[in-house]
């Protein structure tokens, strides 16, 4: 393959070429309730071709990868095409050439599990999670593993060859009082073998345990609060809320963004660093290299409370004179790559969580996430659920916390940063631009945030 894949790139006429291949297996074990809902095995390939001709990119997307040069021919066709009418001609940050070959890292591969097998831990999963029916009326577990095999050349005399192993696991509890419907879940994910799917009856008993708690949850009271953001809750804030707006593709394109978003502005206290780190083995998303063959190495977005770097692909990093950071990513061969985060996180603190919450009067310690969205410098985010603080103890749970505002404004209000740094993968991923479900990991410790917009009653 790899001759053949080099004799199509020597043949462009292009300025530029690239042949993304991919090899794809997964499996997928579903249930509701107790029924079994969904067992799949499954594999493809295919591949990418990205051509540029006079500034306009050609692609083509096909699977038959014994007919590159094909591809690479009609890819060079639509780019001579888009270059006639291109207003903006890309040009690409300068990158050296690279070799690589790197296997996956797996103490048990999960290709190498039966699907039976698979389907055997899921259930005795589901049975801890309906093992207490109690008030619940629906529950639901899934795993699912992905592997994938990734060859990158392009005509600049890289070639690259990566294997991404991803395994995920997620639990859902519905439990139902009357009119009154409270739903729990919790998730998992790594770049790792089927040994990060073992020993983890814990989850699904929490998952259960948080539904029925949830029914006599008190819903929260909407007003201004100190707030305590767990882990989990204050890495989906900083990626949603703050780190797309440093993917420079979208910054690139909104001017009046350009203008707030200015290296060397304070956005935060002096303890506060937000980084996106593109290789930690074994975290969600774990690639050495990027989409384009870039290098992935940790950018820190906020260091010491000012805005330091934004996050690039090739193109962006020439169009604003920057290096490009190993930040283009597709999630499969049928995507071209766009500028997407890795795992992004608020970097550890000093503060321990007994001595953040022991000076607050009346505030909300929030929990997990449960869904949001954002408006640009806006945000919106509904935790999945909460405990009341009081006196500088935690009080009794909270349910229906939404949690607003805008996001400078928010950042300068963090007066405490914890000492406890987690990183945390999850079923679900990162959407943009169509291209849904791409790994990511997140995290934080907990931080502490004042006068903090809490809706609800």
């Amino acid at each position: 393959m790899k001759d053949r894949i080099l004799r199509a790139l020597e043949k462009s006429p292009a300025d530029y070429t690239e042949i993304r291949l991919e090899r794809r297996q997964w499996t997928q074990v579903s249930y509701q309730n107790e029924d079994l809902e969904h067992l799949e095995s499954s594999n493809d390939a295919g591949g990418m071709v990205r051509a540029l001709v006079r500034g306009g990119w050609g692609i083509a997307v096909f699977n038959q990868l014994d007919e590159l040069e094909h591809y690479v021919e009609e890819a060079t066709r639509i780019a001579t095409a888009v270059s006639r009418e291109v207003l903006e001609p890309v040009e690409l940050a300068p990158l050296p050439p690279l070799q690589d070959d790197l296997p996956a890292s797996m103490e048990q591969d999960f290709r190498a599990v039966s699907l039976r097998r698979k389907q055997a831990l899921l259930a005795e999963y589901n049975d801890i999670l309906r093992s207490n029916p109690g008030r619940l009326v629906m529950t639901g577990a899934r795993y699912a593993d992905l592997f994938r095999e990734v060859t990158f050349a392009n005509s600049q005399g890289t070639y690259l060859r990566e294997e991404r192993p991803d395994v995920t696991f997620r639990f859902m509890a519905t439990a139902r009082c009357g009119q009154d419907i409270q739903t729990a879940f919790d998730s998992d994910g790594s770049s790792a073998g089927f040994e990060a799917a073992l020993s983890r009856e814990a989850i699904p008993e929490e998952v259960a345990r948080r539904a029925e708690a949830l029914l006599e949850a008190k819903p929260a009271q909407g007003g201004v609060y100190t707030v305590v953001l767990d882990p989990l809750l204050a890495g989906v804030f900083i990626h949603e809320a703050f780190g797309h707006l440093c993917e420079a593709d979208f910054l690139s394109k909104n001017k009046r963004l350009r203008e707030v978003l200015c290296p060397g502005r304070r956005f935060g206290p002096p303890d506060l660093n937000v980084i996106d780190d593109g290789d930690r083995p074994g975290l969600r998303g774990n690639t050495r290299y990027d989409d384009e063959g870039t290098p992935r190495h940790r950018v820190h977005l906020i260091r010491q409370g000012v805005l330091e770097g934004f996050l690039h692909n090739r193109e962006t990093a020439k169009r604003m004179n920057a290096q490009p950071t190993g930040n283009a990513r597709a999630v499969s061969y049928r995507f071209e790559p766009i500028v997407r985060m890795r795992h992004t996180y608020i970097d550890q603190g000093t503060v321990p969580f007994s001595e953040m919450i022991a000076g607050i009067p009346q505030g909300i310690y929030a929990c997990s996430a449960f869904g949001g969205q954002t408006e640009l410098e806006q945000f919106t985010f509904s935790a999945g659920y909460a405990y009341e603080i009081k006196d500088g103890k935690i009080g009794e749970m909270l349910r229906d916390v939404v949690l607003t505002g805008n996001i400078f404004e928010t950042l300068t209000r963090i007066d405490a940063i914890g000492n406890d740094l987690q990183l945390l993968g999850s079923a679900g991923g990162c959407g943009k631009g169509g291209q849904s479900g791409l790994p990511v990991t997140v995290g934080a410790p907990h931080i502490r945030i004042r006068e903090l917009t809490l809706g609800g009653r």
